[in-house]
């Protein structure tokens, strides 16, 4: 080698190094665990466990262990992180051979688990994480129908809250739980509707202070691609919200005169907040951690599954929804890149806030379970 070029061949193998070093660094907002997953500046977006299988809504235990439910499997899987490196350890079986398991929640210790057709309460040991001694609590729900789902939350009164979602697109239903919220003693007893006209409230949280129930509704399909909005709204004692006759478009309430030339929207309640059509909410968790910027703290996650019916896919995204004063003022994306054009690798379905103050993310479409977090 000539040494007058020798330095100059140095420096440009050290250029070309920086600049892979530059092109191959984790940037700020970019996942690094999981496919082409986007959160805000200063978060952090890991796959907390994989290899899952059409995974749904999620619980945490007394112990601080994450539960999901598989429906289509016919249980509830724990997912332990005993080394606390933000990593599942593995996949433990709690309970299975149920029918299309969905909602979780825990009260006194108990696991209660919402089927398709009733609700079951369990014996539940943290440390062996199993579920024993079946009882059912709530027998006949309405069960299957178009939208099969069933969620169930317990309220600080210690109630059990179980929506239903409605049979079909949109019809006159027979059952009067169907499309409805309805509530019960914590031994079942004491059915009452507690609010009705909602098409399928798939996610139920109750806000932490004001003590009031919030949902995510499904609004009916074939009505355009922006039309009807989507919503996620309080949800108040006796209050009807429209479905089957009346739907929100565009912050008015309009009649469904395609279903009933008669339709009227007398009476109804109209949603807190409108979302954009089809997007398909599903789960709702207020951020009750400390791990997060103080300014989340208050405000509601929303996980969308995202659209089938709409020329151009929407949803697919976790938001943050904002609130001021206990209303909500604001929506915001926070994890989005499950959607790549027209299409999909991922469907986001519920979300969770873990012990630890980090936000848990399922995904039923690839079978994953997210942590997102802020570390300081």
């Amino acid at each position: 080698m000539v040494p007058a070029i020798a330095p100059v061949i140095a420096r440009s193998r050290l250029l070309a190094a920086l600049l892979l070093v530059c092109l191959w660094a984790p940037g700020p907002a970019t996942a690094q665990t999981g496919p082409r997953l986007t959160v805000p500046r200063g978060f952090s977006v890991d796959v907390f466990a994989d290899g899952l299988r059409g995974v749904r809504l999620m619980a945490v235990d007394p112990a601080g262990t994450l539960l999901v439910s598989e429906p289509g499997g016919g249980r509830v899987l724990a997912l332990p992180d005993k080394n606390a490196d933000s990593r599942a350890d593995a996949a433990v079986t709690v309970v299975d051979g149920l029918d299309q398991p969905h909602g979780l929640a825990f009260t006194d210790g108990a696991l209660v688990v919402a089927e398709t057709g009733r609700v079951l309460r369990f014996g539940y040991d943290p440390a062996g994480m199993k579920a024993t001694g079946r009882t059912v609590v709530v027998p006949d729900l309405p069960r299957g129908g178009r939208h099969w789902t069933r969620t169930v939350a317990i309220g600080p009164d210690g109630r059990l809250y179980v929506s239903v979602g409605s049979s079909c697109n949109v019809c006159r239903e027979k059952d009067k739980r169907r499309a409805a919220i309805v509530r019960y003693n914590g031994d079942g007893s004491g059915e009452t509707l507690f609010a009705s006209g909602l098409r399928n409230a798939v996610g139920l949280a109750f806000q932490p202070g004001a003590g009031a129930l919030w949902a995510t509704v499904n609004e009916r399909d074939w009505r355009g691609d922006d039309a009807p909005s989507e919503y996620v709204t309080e949800v108040r004692e006796g209050a009807f919200y429209g479905w089957p006759d009346c739907m929100a478009v565009d912050g008015k309430l309009t009649p469904d005169t395609r279903f009933d030339r008669r339709a009227r929207c007398d009476g109804v309640t109209p949603p807190s907040r409108e979302i954009q059509a089809h997007s398909a909410p599903i789960g709702i968790a207020f951020y009750t951690g400390s791990q997060f910027p103080a300014e989340y703290r208050g405000s509601a996650f929303v996980a969308y599954r995202g659209s089938w019916n709409r020329t151009v896919p929407t949803g697919y995204k976790v938001v943050v929804v904002r609130f001021r004063e206990g209303r909500p003022v604001g929506v915001e994306d926070f994890v989005t890149g499950w959607l790549e054009g027209a299409a999909s690798w991922g469907r986001p379905v519920d979300v969770i806030v873990g012990r630890d103050g980090a936000l848990y993310v399922s995904d039923q479409g690839a079978g994953r379970i997210y942590r997102i977090s802020h570390p300081s």
